[in-house]
Formats: C-alpha cells, sequence, structure tokens
C-alpha cells in the first residue's frame, strides 16, 4: 500500500448498470484491480443528503435499493460488506475539528451510489465501507472543505471515494437509448471538466456553474456533482487529477471516472 490512498471520484449511472454489461460494467470490474487495495472506503454518494452531516456507523451495514422500475433481479441482489464504526467516529472528530457538526447514524446501510459500482469493484465484500452524506444546500466549496478535513484517513488507508456523475440532466433521460452517441451539450461540459481537473484549476471547478459550458443543463440539481468536490479536496490544494473512464450512457449520462494521487 502507497503512504497515502489516491481519491476518486465514480459516475455510478443507473442500477441497471449492474444487468447491462455495457463498456462501463467492463471499467468497473477493472476498477479494482487499478487501485491500490484500500483498509477501508469512506464513500460519499449522491444519494444521501442532509442539513447536518452524518455518517453510518453501523457494523453490517444493509443494502438499500433507493430505486424504482427497474429489473427484478437488482432487488434481489445484496452487498454484504461489513462496516467501519472506529472509522465513523474518526469521520466525525474530522468532521468536528472543520467546524461541521455531524451525527453517526448506526442504521444507515449503503444506498446504490455506493453499492452498485464497488458490487463491481470488489465483488469479494471484504473491504469495509462508511458512507458520509452531502451537506443540503451548503454549495461546491463546502464540500471540497469536508474533502480537505478527510485527508488524514488518506495516510491511513482509506480511499475516499465520491460518487456521481460527471453529466446528469435525468429531465431528458429515456430520451435516447443506452448506446445513443453522445449529446453534444454533454460531451463539452465533461471536457471542460476533465480539464479543469487535469490541470488543477480547483477554482474553475468550485465556480462550474458560471464558467462551464452547458453547466445547469448538465446539473438541473446539483446532487451528483458535490460528491466530486469531496476527492478534490482531500487530494489537497493544486492536486492533480487523471481520467480513468470515458463513456456515456443514454447519450446525456457521462461513465467518466478521475482518480487523484494515483
Amino acid at each position: 500500500m502507497p503512504d497515502r490512498m489516491p481519491t476518486l471520484f465514480v459516475s455510478h449511472g443507473a442500477p441497471s448498470l449492474l444487468v447491462d454489461q455495457d463498456p462501463t460494467f467492463d471499467f468497473f470490474k477493472r476498477l479494482g484491480g487499478i487501485l491500490p487495495r484500500p483498509k477501508a472506503i469512506l464513500c460519499v454518494s449522491a444519494h444521501w443528503e442532509r442539513h447536518r452531516l452524518a455518517v453510518s456507523g453501523s457494523p453490517l451495514p444493509g443494502t438499500i435499493h433507493d430505486f424504482y422500475g427497474f429489473a427484478e433481479e437488482l432487488y434481489d441482489m445484496r452487498y454484504p460488506c461489513p462496516g467501519d464504526p472506529a472509522l465513523a467516529q474518526s469521520v466525525q472528530k474530522l468532521m468536528t475539528t472543520a467546524a461541521c457538526a455531524c451525527d453517526i447514524d448506526d442504521t444507515r446501510g449503503l444506498d446504490h451510489g455506493a453499492w452498485v459500482p464497488l458490487t463491481l469493484m470488489y465483488p469479494a465484500a471484504d473491504i469495509p465501507v462508511v458512507q458520509l452524506t452531502l451537506q443540503k444546500g451548503a454549495g461546491t466549496e463546502q464540500h471540497l472543505h469536508i474533502g480537505r478535513a478527510l485527508a488524514p484517513l488518506r495516510a491511513e488507508g482509506v480511499l475516499i471515494m465520491g460518487s456521481g456523475s460527471a453529466t446528469h440532466n435525468l429531465r431528458e433521460f429515456g430520451s435516447y437509448p443506452l448506446e445513443a452517441r453522445p449529446q453534444a451539450y454533454a460531451v463539452e461540459f465533461e471536457a471542460w471538466l476533465f480539464e479543469a481537473i487535469r490541470t488543477a484549476q480547483e477554482d474553475d471547478v468550485i465556480n462550474y456553474r458560471s464558467r462551464a459550458p452547458h453547466a445547469v443543463r448538465n446539473h438541473p440539481t446539483e446532487d451528483h456533482i458535490w460528491p466530486l468536490l469531496v476527492p478534490l479536496g482531500a487530494a489537497g490544494a493544486g492536486a492533480t487529477g487523471g481520467r480513468l473512464y470515458e463513456g456515456y450512457t443514454y447519450g446525456i449520462l457521462s461513465m467518466a471516472a478521475y482518480a487523484w494521487g494515483l
């Protein structure tokens, strides 16, 4: 294991990723082997959001099927990984030190933003997983601050993983089939985002909504881009990132994945 774990952002796509077996499926199957093996994973998913932060503290987190209208087999899937109550306490302490009030939720399981990609990345489900909420209404700069505060966990073998989507316009979801040619507005936004990550233009990412092309169309709501700010912040000021994967589903969802410190 390296002195510090890299940080990671993945676009988790629809839950049907697990049954579609498209090129993104193949990427996630490879991803666990690309990364150094972590002692634990701290996941910040787009699908758990609170005004006051919370971290999951269950020793055996359940699998939450927080989606509707998908293939029946998805509702039968479980990801039986252990939790890590000690890591949850460490996260709470780091958040408190950073002036971010944070509760421990001993009953929370893993939502699909966590367990869907992890099912492919680490199918043995033998790495402890803890989830931290987004802070509802807090904005990009606050989520970068949260990431900065979590950075010491990297030296303890913890993989800090944001799970959202590089583009996420669900208002147009269903307008195109799974393998449709990607729409230009989505491609232009992701290219801009990657360039900002590649060249460590942190201020651009914080202010993406006014600086990026088609920002509001790609992110009508911000819940799927805020998870990116956490691994970006944990990577440290001036850290350059790389793109591990580039691809699209349904013409509008970028499935891009980025890593820092890899």
